[in-house]
């Protein structure tokens, strides 16, 4: 029996935990169908997802059919839980997308479609509620291979000649032997689904149990088992607490074993092994390859974390765009604090920062709905009645140019000098750290201090104190003293020399202020389209205008600040009377709007920010002085580059 992990994805409403339920029903791991509107959907086991009516957290579930042992991940569906999502889909065989037959393809839709891509997961696409009214399973699929790929093929029925052919002609080789045999293959079909270049589509109902046995005979036919090596390798994909306070690793088994008590991390052992079934689980004394599980006993997981031969995965790329400060009694203060941290270590997109100087905690977070889920989480489970402020946005500082920046710091008795060149990364590429410097100028040991220093912070920019992305930051000389440098004395070189590029850059005009940008998708009645119009002029949107549809709402779909937009969906449903709606989705970072007006009211000074300090330390006559930025290069001991 072949051994599948596979999790299930949508936008909010397209029926994902539904279709979990059905799939459960037909395969005997269930015997009374649960519905998610009556708080008794199976894999919605938590109080919280009960009273919303909405998948929060993953869950797995356990499931056979025939020759198929199905692990089921059901991930949230809600745009601000984008993040738990993302952690999953690196374990995944197989990825199971959900799509509404009347709403076809969502703004959230097409996030999920990118991070499948990001991961390199294989689809199998679902077209749920093919049964209501104006749905429209053929018009779907021609919108997924128009928006996604040519290889989302309908195979609901048997394949006729024309989708073997247009399966044949997602490969050059297959079409080659196609046009010789005039067949493909089943093994090249699934060959074909696992690279990723054919996405089997299925038309059904979930609530009436509609194609639900012919979905699973596809999953079945056309999916191929995972290889694993000998060699022990994991991967943590998610962190949790039972009612008990236990802290929970979940992990997927990528290679070898794991059995109970073992030593993984820092001496850390996995003392008990559960596999979870909904909110029931069992205890197991070994997670083979292929298996998924969580674990107790380890305290340093944390979600993405690579265990054994398996890879850390890199920085994700859902991350949150509004910062809210905790208002909360002084008295909880701390208790508030330490709830928060707990939180965190289940959600690091959380980022809690203790402002010891404002005694505030601030956290960061994706939308209204995560903050008002957040807050009901800290009542219920640890008993704190918290506030939040209005929030701000979360703005990002890049360069537009080349520079070489240089940090020195030769207080007495210390020495060390750093030459970076930063110069624009690719959009959404973070910082990118490298060497081009000879061993002959540094040595191994100062270059890997160095190259660690510029991982070790987060670097804030120049322009309001945001942190800095998109940068590439190259290693291409320095200098340092056999008896003089020290431990930590490059971690300062290296962070000044970033700060003093940054200043030359900015006094080139050359910096540049980063805001969220979100994608909208927004329906309105016909009589009020014109007012929207105006609006998303307003907030410095783009959009394109679709017909009105048989509902009589027009479809707007565009881009605008979120800076403009965070409040817009009240503002929506209070001119329609609740007849509109509107989608808002992260579109990642793009230059500020209104850039001048925030960095004059951020009243930032760079230089006195003494944590990120451009300026250098020298030495003479016994004593270390300081130096400012821009006297620095005429003072710098290793010549620049240029």
């Amino acid at each position: 029996m072949k051994k599948i992990v596979t999790g299930i994805v949508a936008h909010v409403d397209a029926g994902k935990t539904t279709l979990t339920e059905a799939l459960m029903y037909e395969t005997g791991a269930i015997r009374k169908l649960g519905r998610v509107d009556n708080g008794d959907a199976f894999l919605d086991p938590d109080a919280l997802e009960k009273q919303r009516g909405i998948t929060l957290f993953t869950h797995q579930a356990e499931l056979k059919y025939r020759n198929i042992n199905l692990t089921l991940l059901d991930t949230p569906g809600h745009v601000d839980f984008a993040s738990q999502t993302e952690q999953v889909l690196p374990v995944l065989d197989y990825a199971i997308l959900v799509v509404s037959a009347s709403d076809g393809i969502q703004g959230y839709t097409r996030t999920l479609w990118r991070l499948l891509e990001r991961y390199q997961v294989p689809v199998f696409i679902f077209i749920n509620k093919s049964d209501t009214v104006g749905a429209n399973p053929t018009k779907v699929i021609a919108q997924l291979q128009a928006a996604f790929s040519s290889g989302c093929l309908d195979f609901t029925n048997n394949l006729t000649a024309d989708v073997v052919e247009n399966i044949a002609m997602q490969d050059d080789a297959v079409l080659e032997n196609y046009l010789n045999t005039g067949t493909v293959d089943e093994l090249t079909i699934c060959q074909l689904i696992q690279q990723r270049k054919v996405f089997p589509c299925y038309t059904g109902s979930a609530l009436k149990l509609d194609g639900i046995i012919n979905f699973l005979n596809g999953l079945e036919k056309w999916t191929i088992p995972p290889t694993f090596s000998q060699e022990f390798g994991a991967r943590i994909f998610k962190i949790s607490h039972d009612k008990k306070g236990n802290r929970l690793s979940w992990i997927r088994v990528l290679g070898g074993k794991l059995p109970a008590k073992k030593v993984l991390l820092n001496e850390e052992k996995a003392n008990q092994i559960r596999v979870y079934n909904g909110a029931k689980f069992i205890t197991s004394q070994v997670l083979e390859a292929g298996d998924v599980g969580a674990i107790t006993g380890l305290t340093s997981t944390y979600p993405g974390m690579g265990v054994g031969n398996v890879p850390q995965l890199p920085t994700p790329a859902i991350k949150p765009v509004l910062s809210y400060a905790v208002k909360v009694d002084n008295a909880d203060l701390h208790a508030c604090l330490n709830a928060l941290k707990e939180l965190e270590d289940e959600d690091p997109q959380l980022q809690v920062t203790w402002y010891s100087h404002l005694q505030e905690i601030h956290i960061q977070i994706m939308g209204e709905v995560q903050l008002q889920i957040l807050q009901q989480i800290l009542l219920n489970r640890y008993h704190l009645a918290v506030e939040f402020d209005e929030g701000n946005v979360l703005y990002q500082e890049t360069i537009t140019a080349r520079i070489e920046g240089v940090g020195h710091f030769e207080p007495l008795r210390h020495y060390a000098e750093a030459h970076l060149f930063l110069e624009p990364g690719k959009r959404g590429s973070g910082i990118t750290v490298n060497s081009d410097c000879s061993l002959d100028i540094l040595d191994r040991n100062w270059q890997h201090q160095i190259l660690t220093s510029l991982k070790a912070k987060e670097h804030r920019g120049v322009l309001i104190g945001a942190p800095l992305t998109d940068v590439k930051i190259t290693l291409i000389g320095g200098r340092g003293h056999i008896k003089h440098t020290v431990g930590g004395d490059f971690r300062q070189a290296t962070w000044r020399a970033v700060r003093q590029g940054l200043m030359e850059l900015k006094s080139q005009n050359a910096c540049q202020l980063l805001e969220p940008w979100y994608t909208f998708h927004l329906q309105v009645p016909v009589d009020q389209v014109g007012r929207a119009i105006n609006d998303i002029q307003q907030m410095h949107g783009t959009f394109t205008l679709d017909e009105a549809d048989d509902s009589q709402l027009t479809t707007i779909t565009g881009k605008a600040p979120v800076a403009a937009m965070r409040d817009y969906p009240k503002k929506v449903r209070a001119y329609t009377h609740g007849q509109g709606q509107i989608d808002l989705i992260v579109d990642g970072y793009q230059p500020c709007h209104n850039s001048a007006e925030l960095i004059a009211n951020s009243n930032y000074d760079p230089v006195a920010d003494l944590e990120n300090s451009p300026d250098s330390v020298f030495c003479a006559h016994g004593a270390g002085f300081p130096v400012s930025w821009d006297k620095v290069p005429s003072m710098a001991h290793f010549p620049y580059r240029k």
